[in-house]
């Protein structure tokens, strides 16, 4: 199925790893014009590069962006309309919270989680917004967790921050429809990342066994009966972006193999 995404101008933050860098390789694959940001230069560099050589599609950009300076966010987003002349597409992405319970966060804590993962996406969208209602179309989405659909042990700040997202997402996709911008968020359940061997750590340390121990008990939970791949959740966020997606929006989905319960 051809997508659509040829010559297509895309943004992906957090791009330099995980399920940031996945995706932005699923669209350089589909042949779009992608620009990674990164807070580190030679990880931004190191991905672009490496996306280049997988795909063979030269039209790959990478630029440093902190998520928590405004300024860098506008820098960003001026940089891809100078190099590309548009921005077609918007994949909303920054690193985890902080794992913790209530009791042992810190205004401090609160703060950052606030800046990385509501505000930044919350600028981010403010900056595309006026190229994307000019054109009269666009895709935007926005990555969460699967905290957004069930509360997760010791993640408090995401429980909180990812939902937000998720009102985020559905109150915008219904004030910008009739540009013909569409906007989902997408949930990302135990995909096989250097986050979520983080956080088996953490649980492996807190109950004093072995991480081998956590990842099967974990499995275990999931009906598929394994961890995700990147690029399961990947291919999921291009479809959304693509011109095989003409009229999903405002919509909340998890990529996690069955894992969580809520309808």
């Amino acid at each position: 199925m051809d997508l659509g995404l040829h010559n297509k101008s895309v943004i992906v933050t957090a791009g330099s790893k995980g399920l940031g860098f996945a995706t932005a390789l699923e669209f350089a694959r589909e042949g779009a014009n992608v620009t990674l940001a990164s807070r580190d230069l030679e990880s931004v560099e190191t991905a672009k590069n490496q996306i280049i050589r997988e795909t063979g599609n030269p039209n790959v950009l990478g630029r440093v962006c902190d998520m928590r300076s405004e300024e860098a966010i506008k820098s960003l987003v001026e940089y891809v309309v100078q190099k590309n002349g548009k921005i077609d597409i918007l994949v909303n992405n920054t690193g985890g919270p902080k794992a913790g319970t209530f009791e042992s966060l810190t205004d401090s804590d609160w703060h950052d989680a606030y800046e990385l993962n509501l505000l930044s996406f919350i600028r981010m969208i403010r900056e595309v917004l006026p190229y994307m209602k000019k054109q009269k179309s666009g895709h935007i989405v926005n990555f969460a967790s699967s905290s957004i659909k069930e509360p997760i042990g010791q993640l408090l700040l995401s429980n909180t921050f990812r939902t937000g997202i998720v009102g985020l997402s559905k109150s915008l996709s219904q004030e910008f429809a009739p540009f013909n911008i569409l906007i989902n968020t997408l949930g990302p359940g135990r995909i096989d990342t250097d986050r979520v061997k983080h956080l088996d750590q953490i649980l492996a340390e807190a109950s004093a066994v072995d991480v081998t121990s956590i990842q099967e008990e974990q499995k275990a939970r999931i009906p598929l009966g394994r961890y995700g791949k990147p690029e399961e959740f990947a291919k999921t966020a291009v479809f959304l972006c693509s011109s095989a997606n003409g009229y999903i929006t405002g919509q909340a989905f998890l990529v996690d193999g069955g894992l969580v319960k809520a309808i």
